[in-house]
């Protein structure tokens, strides 16, 4: 059991290390996005250098990371009697997907925030939380202009949400620890939104 365990973590920090928008945008523009903007490697810093369709693509990409090995993690506990009943497995799947996409061992540790993925372990976790979660990132991205600032509330919320659907109590620590280390990885945008300089959607 320790040892299928182990090894579906590794898979899943595997998984969430793959950098999508590096690779992109070095295909389609040859440059490095660690040296662009945010110098985060997600699909808000891939929308400043290619646009729109490439945003979309690079998001949903992230998302899949995180939803598919949680979900192969969710037929695992069941299927070969892993923690059975605890969800123990799919949130540590959960956590190597979102460490890998933060610190990518395929880019010297360095990453993006783990906003996309992160939402999409939550969806794998619950899917009514996965669905809010979206929902409450649209309107207040619509409101407020500011992707980082949606992106940290909606985490903040997702506790919340476990809650309130009843789910095991080690989704919702995932999800607090998980908020944590999001909002933590937001530091320098907490930092430009303090000084009036954070980006906005559009601009």
């Amino acid at each position: 059991m320790i040892l299928l365990t182990l090894v579906c973590v590794i898979a899943a920090y595997l998984t969430g290390s793959f950098p999508t928008g590096y690779i992109i945008v070095k295909i389609v523009k040859g440059a490095d996005i660690r040296e662009i903007g945010s110098g985060s490697i997600g699909a808000t810093n891939v929308k400043r250098v290619l646009g729109g369709g490439w945003y979309l693509f690079v998001m949903f990409f992230d998302g899949f990371k995180g939803l598919l090995p949680v979900l192969a993690a969710k037929y695992i506990e069941t299927a070969f009697y892993v923690f059975p009943g605890t969800g123990i497995l799919p949130v540590l799947v959960a956590l190597g997907v979102i460490l890998g996409h933060s610190k990518s061992v395929f880019l010297n540790f360095t990453g993006g925030k783990s906003v996309a993925s992160g939402i999409g372990t939550i969806m794998a976790l619950c899917p009514q939380a996965g669905l809010l979660t979206m929902v409450f990132w649209l309107i207040i991205t619509y409101f407020t202009k500011i992707v980082s600032v949606s992106s940290m509330i909606v985490v903040l919320l997702t506790p919340v949400w476990m809650y309130v659907f009843k789910q095991p109590l080690s989704y919702i620590v995932f999800c607090v620890l998980g908020a944590v280390y999001i909002v933590y990885l937001h530091r320098d945008n907490i930092k430009r939104l303090g000084q009036g300089t954070e980006n906005r959607v559009g601009k």
